[in-house]
């Protein structure tokens, strides 16, 4: 009887062995997981991140003398020339943590499903304006084995030098946007342009313009080759083929939720940039400044002191921290540095506030340099004055208080055209104008174009060694320890990992 009962329970044991075992799996899977992404989400997601955030303005829109913070700290960064690594790396995760790993991973869902067709040449141009980003404040950067971690095990993606992913991202923007098929595959209206396949062809050619042009120094002819390509594809028509990130409350913009949050007293309009704006009298300074006259710390920046009327703008110089800047408040007539002007947060640094990234304007402008130079046919003062009245007429995007009159913009227009001699000067000065916000873009074009003429920043601490500019930001500490190899390569080739050292295309 006990040999019986001895046999039964172990058989009970095994049954139930047997049954634990073959559900095991399942009871530990999460059952809301997503087992796949939807490639249109990943496009999205991408997008998000591009938009440009803090970092920003601690650097490139510094650097380019349109905003500065006399603070020191953590936040430490352009605004005195110093090498801060934890802030330089912001373009570097976003693009690639959430760009590239997103845009690669779409593209190889994406890959031989006739479905997708479209959407995968729109994913590739929008990879192709990341990893512009990317390699215009780095310099030489992990390209072509980048995002590969999931696909292909590759951990340690190799430094491509500038030259050779420029001369791919061309051939990206050409071939993708020559291939979108407006009859072909519809995209899902959750992207940008409501999936408008005829606005994204002339997204992706505009971008091949701005490639283009990024060569006018290190490479004439190939600029002069793609300018046409470009051209001949069909750039924006108006406004309303900005490329614009919406921001929601679920995806604010960065900026401005900074600049609404706990940096709210912290960041200033630069004299340069206020000054530029008052004296050829741009009905923009209204649209863009408040000052919160007589204010002798943040507290007093309230509504009550706001005035944004132009003429009582006066922007903060750079080279002064927030304790030896007190000579230029003093010689200013001003309460405190707390009543320089500022970006007004609540209409262009609103949290919701729309977030252009290329515009109409922009490849008006690089158009009409162009034209100048030749390498396109057409006026180039009609191109040079379509650019600016254009970045007048967006601003309404902001708000109807940040609208410009059109006998404004007529007035400023007349006041202000194309004068021979000038050309380059001028245009390139209305595009410093034309991507104040876009922080990226601002810088990488001072740096090709050499304008506008700005004087350096002078304060004592900075870390620069030859340059008058920050010329890139430096590599993550992090790249530096888990990539160590690749990334001394790269230096090795391009130069030592400082701010002095200019990328492949900014030459002197």
């Amino acid at each position: 009887m006990k040999r019986v009962k001895k046999h039964i329970f172990i058989a009970v044991l095994v049954v139930v062995g047997v049954a634990c075992d073959s559900g095991f799996d399942e009871m530990n899977i999460n059952p809301n997981a997503l087992t796949s992404v939807e490639p249109v989400f990943q496009l999205n997601t991408a997008m998000v991140a591009s938009a440009p955030v803090y970092g920003n303005l601690s650097y490139e829109t510094t650097i380019v003398k349109q905003m500065i913070t006399p603070f020191s700290g953590v936040g430490a960064a352009g605004n005195f020339n110093q090498d801060n690594r934890n802030v330089a790396a912001g373009n570097w995760q976003r693009g690639y943590r959430e760009g590239i790993k997103n845009l690669a991973d779409a593209l190889n869902r994406t890959e031989e499903i006739p479905r997708y067709e479209n959407l995968r040449h729109i994913i590739r141009i929008y990879k192709a304006y990341t990893f512009m980003v990317l390699t215009d404040t780095y310099g030489d950067i992990p390209y072509f084995e980048a995002g590969r971690v999931f696909l292909e095990g590759i951990t340690s993606p190799v430094y491509d030098p500038q030259e050779q992913v420029y001369d791919d991202i061309l051939k990206e923007l050409e071939s993708a946007s020559a291939a979108i098929n407006p009859a072909g595959a519809p995209v899902p209206a959750e992207v940008l342009y409501s999936g408008d396949l005829n606005k994204w062809k002339r997204l992706g050619y505009s971008l091949l313009l701005r490639a283009a042009m990024r060569h006018s120094k290190v490479n004439p002819t190939k600029a002069a080759e793609y300018v046409a390509k470009a051209v001949a594809g069909g750039l924006m028509q108006s406004n309303a083929d900005n490329a614009i990130i919406r921001h929601t409350a679920d995806f604010t913009n960065n900026i401005g939720a900074q600049l609404n949050g706990g940096q709210s007293a912290f960041f200033y309009l630069a004299e340069d940039f206020v000054s530029y704006l008052m004296e050829n009298d741009d009905p923009r300074l209204a649209s863009i400044a408040v000052r919160y006259v007589g204010a002798t710390s943040g507290a007093g920046q309230v509504p009550a002191n706001a005035n944004r009327n132009p003429g009582v703008q006066i922007g903060m110089p750079l080279g002064f921290d927030n304790t030896t800047i007190s000579s230029a408040v003093q010689a200013s007539g001003l309460a405190s540095l707390w009543d320089y002007s500022q970006l007004d947060r609540t209409r262009m640094a609103a949290i919701q506030a729309p977030s252009f990234l290329v515009t109409y304007g922009q490849t008006q402008l690089l158009l009409a340099e162009a034209r100048h130079r030749n390498w396109a046919s057409g006026s180039a003062a009609e191109a040079y004055r379509r650019g600016i009245e254009a970045h007048m007429q967006q601003l309404a995007s902001y708000g109807a208080n940040t609208a410009i009159a059109v006998p404004a913009i007529e007035a400023y227009l007349n006041a202000n055209p194309l004068e021979i001699g000038r050309e380059l000067e001028q245009i390139n000065t209305e595009y410093w104008v034309a991507t104040f916000l876009n922080g990226p873009e601002s810088w990488a074009n001072f740096r090709r174009s050499g304008f506008p003429v700005l004087s350096p920043n002078t304060f004592s601490g900075s870390d620069l060694q030859t340059e008058d500019f920050i010329r890139r930001l430096t590599y993550t500490d992090a790249e530096s320890n888990v990539n160590a190899a690749n990334v001394q390569a790269a230096i090795n080739r391009q130069g030592p990992n400082i701010m002095d050292t200019r990328v492949w295309w900014d030459v002197k």
